[in-house]
């Protein structure tokens, strides 16, 4: 007889459990987390728009780019990037690009702020290194590119 009272065995039982969750359901998670931090701070800039020029201007000191085209660019990848993430679309470009966005806050404007980005490493490496999972628009396009080489043979 079988019993479940032994820590072990429920430390088993669940561990197996859990090894069950697909790798898509966990990465929609990820890319959920990766859109709601990025588009929520992307909002925040369109917020007030002239207090975003300033803070540009003043204090996220961004090598080589001017102030204004900066802050457009930041906007602009934050809204666009991840609403791409989200639906799974050019998603691991996209997830690279919003790292390598916060690669340059990490070195140039925020450096006392590695806590928060590497946190936002730690969900957008899964997007990066594995791709977005089945429930995504790539995934789609992808099992449609393969059945177009077919239609046009059987033509």
């Amino acid at each position: 007889m079988l019993t479940l009272n032994t820590p072990r065995e429920l430390y088993r039982r669940a561990a197996a459990l859990l090894e069950k969750i697909p790798y898509s359901a966990l990465v929609l998670v990820a890319r959920v987390a990766t859109f709601s931090v990025f588009f929520r701070s992307g909002l925040q800039k369109l917020s007030d728009w002239n207090a975003t020029l300033m803070l540009f201007e003043n204090e996220y000191h961004v090598p080589i780019l001017p102030p204004h085209l900066a802050a457009y660019m930041a906007a602009s990848m934050e809204l666009g990037l991840s609403t791409l993430v989200l639906l799974g679309l050019f998603t691991r470009l996209s997830a690279l690009g919003l790292l390598g966005m916060v690669a340059v806050i990490q070195l140039f404007v925020y450096p006392q702020a590695w806590p928060d980005h590497i946190q936002w490493l730690g969900f957008m490496i899964f997007v990066i290194a594995r791709g977005p999972g089945v429930v995504s628009l790539d995934a789609l396009l992808g099992r449609l590119g393969r059945r177009q080489p077919m239609a046009m043979a059987m033509a």
